[in-house]
């Protein structure tokens, strides 16, 4: 292949990849979904795809060097520390639950398929995990109450590193008896694969750790470090014991994640960011692989395994887990139904198939073609019917249209009750004791304590939540709210009120724009003249526009008097008011302003 044709691949592959996340942003869909069609599409149907020609020998290598960065990011979200806060259906779900969903499927497949026991096992841990990158679509999509998506979510950020661990596990014990060697050194080369695996991992994790909390590298090389440091011990451990690469790399972000004094936020923030690139590639290249004929060739039963899963393994897993729980039976039944597979399970079942075809073990190349009929099956399934499902259930929660607001004070107890009084869900946060004792005497509900603390990050609860406006006096309090909660609500929902020397300061001295939200109210303000229009007597009025009583008369009749805070159309949508007017009120619009008395 010629150079031409490797840059209109690669280029190719980008620009899937970017469309596939940029379609399932805006319908609210798993990536994975889109990257899995357009994969099969430009592989096996269309044939303009061919990953082995267009990477040669360094297809599986790439391939084992992403799982393992996937892994590694995966494994810095388990903390075990949080192993007693997130309840004990979780805790059953990914122990008691995950043996049993393993034991369900490896017996149907085993006795549905002819798969050999050992291929059956290794099968079921593959196909066992969730993770975060299908699961919070999902949630996003059809937005269960809190109780639901907490345990889902947490069940997707645990079992992901455990999975692929077993996985690893019972590969290394597979491949270790697949030469036909005595049992006795199969078990000794499964011993060496752990021990190697889980000592690199270890040592990998203290040496980075200790890197991080000395401050040997600039804060701006701390990333390129991880990603070396991480690369660096997947190779070795992999040179000094065959395949314990991968187990090292999961131990080695375990041991960072616990390690005390050590701050891998940054470092996880660069992996996730990595880990899209990563996995939209990866999955592309990896269903463009796909072979059509042997999975056609599977037969009927491969539908009837699909059944087994999703209809007495999924379900089985949740009865044993939430038995004796607080959860009604509505709950209950919609986490038995969502357990979407994802990367994971098809990177590694991509791997080991080819390792264990090479080793010559019947029935490897099923693997792959197999855990893509489950990836398909279980997130095209659920993906079409969660959110239907949680509203049939009535465990679905609102739109999130309501207001985080950063700040108690009185500007933003009187644009919080203006919001009340129009039915909006809000919630005031602030770390002042008076600020929030004023607001829970008028009546709103608040967050007492920083709302960018590691408290609020457990116990806020943004359920419902989709716009934040911070109206604190302390512009670094701002920033950092908008810098906090920009992943969750979106950079076009955040608003903040500048302070009065924040507008005085020059360019090279005032936070960036990246750090902060849009300007609240129009034209703009800062937190000191509102505060001073409200000591003045200002009050937040509502007004209805008509036919007769137009914008340009609104504006004739208050002028520079009213500070234009927010509007909503006849359709009962809002729109927040910002330095540049976006929207233009018409009749039957209501108009939310701030307007000071008559001089």
């Amino acid at each position: 292949m010629n150079e031409t044709h490797v840059l209109l691949g690669i280029g190719g592959i980008g620009a899937a990849a970017l469309a596939s996340q940029w379609l399932a942003w805006r319908l609210r869909l798993p990536a994975i979904l889109f990257l899995l069609i357009c994969g099969i599409l430009a592989g096996p149907v269309l044939g303009l795809l061919d990953p082995e020609a267009l990477f040669g020998p360094l297809l599986f290598p790439l391939v084992s060097l992403s799982v393992a960065l996937i892994l590694f990011e995966g494994s810095l979200t388990l903390r075990l520390s949080e192993w007693k806060e997130i309840g004990g259906v979780v805790q059953r779900m990914v122990t008691l639950g995950a043996l049993t969903t393993w034991l369900v499927i490896a017996a149907a497949t085993h006795y549905l398929l002819g798969f050999s026991w050992d291929l059956a096992v290794l099968f079921g841990t593959l196909t066992l995990v969730t993770g975060p990158t299908v699961i919070v679509p999902m949630l996003r999509v059809m937005r269960p109450n809190a109780a639901v998506a907490n345990i889902l979510r947490w069940e997707g950020i645990v079992i992901d590193p455990i999975g692929a661990l077993l996985a690893v596990v019972v590969y290394s014990f597979i491949a270790s008896r697949s030469g036909g060697t005595p049992l006795g050194e199969s078990i000794l080369t499964f011993a060496q694969v752990i021990a190697c695996g889980s000592f690199f991992g270890v040592l990998g994790g203290w040496s980075f750790g200790q890197v991080l909390r000395r401050h040997w590298l600039p804060e701006y090389l701390e990333n390129l470090g991880a990603l070396a440091a991480v690369l660096g011990i997947f190779i070795a451990s992999n040179l000094l014991v065959h395949e314990s690469g991968l187990l090292a790399v999961t131990v080695m972000g375990m041991w960072l994640a616990n390690m005390r004094g050590v701050d891998v936020k940054h470092i996880l923030h660069f992996k996730e960011n990595l880990s899209v690139l990563l996995i939209s590639g990866l999955f592309i290249l990896l269903a463009a692989r796909l072979d059509l004929k042997a999975l056609i060739a599977l037969g009927p039963a491969t539908l009837v395994l699909l059944v087994i899963i999703q209809f007495i393994a999924r379900p089985l897993c949740v009865a044993l887990s939430t038995f004796g729980s607080n959860l009604n039976w509505r709950e209950r039944s919609l986490l038995a139904w969502i357990a979407p597979r994802g990367i994971v399970a098809a990177a590694v079942s991509a791997i080991f198939a080819e390792r264990l075809e090479a080793q010559g073990v019947a029935q490897a190349q099923l693997l792959v073609p197999l855990t893509f009929l489950v990836i398909i099956g279980t997130v095209v399934l659920q993906s079409a019917t969660a959110r239907p499902l949680a509203h049939l259930l009535k465990v679905s929660e609102p739109s999130p249209r309501g207001f985080l607001i950063i700040g108690a004070n009185p500007v933003a107890r009187a644009i919080g009750k203006a919001l009340q009084q129009r039915n909006q869900r809000i919630l005031l946060t602030d770390s002042s004791w008076e600020n929030i004792s004023a607001a829970r005497m008028d009546g709103l509900p608040t967050y007492f304590g920083n709302p960018a603390s590691q408290h609020a990050d457990a116990h806020l609860d943004l359920i419902g939540l989709g716009q934040l406006l911070a109206l604190s006096p302390s512009s670094e309090q701002n920033s950092v709210a908008c810098t906090r909660f920009r992943p969750d609500f979106g950079k076009a929902n955040l608003y903040y009120l500048p302070s009065q020397r924040e507008q005085r300061l020059s360019e090279k001295h005032r936070t960036s724009d990246e750090h902060r939200g849009q300007p609240f109210g129009y034209p703009a303000q800062s937190y000191g003249q509102l505060a001073s229009a409200l000591a003045r007597g200002a009050e937040v009025r509502s007004t209805t526009l008509s036919g007769s009583f137009g914008w340009a008369d609104y504006q004739a009749l208050y002028g520079e008097r009213a500070t234009l805070l927010l509007a909503f159309d006849p359709k009962g949508w809002f729109h927040i008011a910002s330095a540049t007017l976006n929207f233009t009120p018409d009749a039957d619009w209501t108009l939310v302003a701030l307007i000071e008395p008559e001089a």
